[in-house]
């Protein structure tokens, strides 16, 4: 009996309520957002991998943003479908890339830059992000999945985000070789790399293009 009371108390706890998973959400999404302001700012802080900082760091320096935009979007959309579902909530997907890379590329691209200069507004805008993440993932569960049996597809949507970020490697390849031969070959290079080290190649098409664009620049005139 005594063990039978522990337990049910353990889950009207923080740690086992539904209420504290946005606030857990929330102060995540705080953190890394605000990375996301320091390496905008300082070029130091991303809290994410190589390639995909990279896509960021690219729309920094060429004034596009569409890549980062796209790829951290895709993903954030399918982890918040993945985590209502399956009760499972990537992290790297949702909230590094998609929190950190994806909702400031498209902040950026669509000129409002406060969120991510302002240091004190970034940790708020990524505590509100969060927030609501956190809120539709938890009232999904509650109205779907928690009333009946079935999986609502789950098994289709897992990994959703990972397929369509593929599409964007050859994308960007197609784009760099368009732009001039050299560009396009160190693209091409820089794929063929991240795809041996098993990491995604849009971030590899990036890099290489950067680099080969340095020694190989494309003339405006």
């Amino acid at each position: 009996m005594d063990e039978e009371k522990t337990m049910e108390i353990d889950k009207k706890s923080f740690w086992y309520s539904e209420w504290s998973f946005p606030i857990l959400v929330g102060i995540m999404s705080a953190g890394v957002f605000a990375g996301t302001h320091m390496y905008f700012v300082y070029n130091v802080g991303a809290f994410n991998e190589v390639a995909i900082v990279a896509m960021l760091k690219a729309g920094m320096d060429g004034g596009s943003y569409g890549a980062a935009a796209a790829f951290g979007a895709s993903f954030l959309f399918a982890r918040i479908l993945e985590g209502s579902l399956v009760g499972i909530l990537d992290l790297g997907g949702s909230i590094l890339t998609g929190v950190g890379i994806g909702i400031p590329a498209i902040l950026l691209s669509i000129g409002w830059k406060a969120p991510i200069t302002n240091f004190t507004l970034s940790i708020t805008t990524g505590l509100v992000l969060g927030l609501i993440i956190g809120g539709i993932i938890t009232l999904v569960r509650k109205y779907t999945i928690n009333q009946s049996n079935a999986t609502f597809g789950a098994d289709v949507m897992m990994g959703a985000g990972n397929s369509s970020g593929r599409f964007l490697g050859p994308l960007i390849i197609i784009s760099a070789t368009t732009a001039s031969i050299p560009i396009g070959i160190g693209s091409v290079i820089g794929a063929v790399i991240f795809y041996l080290w098993k990491k995604p190649i849009a971030g590899g098409a990036i890099l290489g293009a950067m680099i080969f664009g340095a020694f190989f620049p494309v003339s405006l005139k």
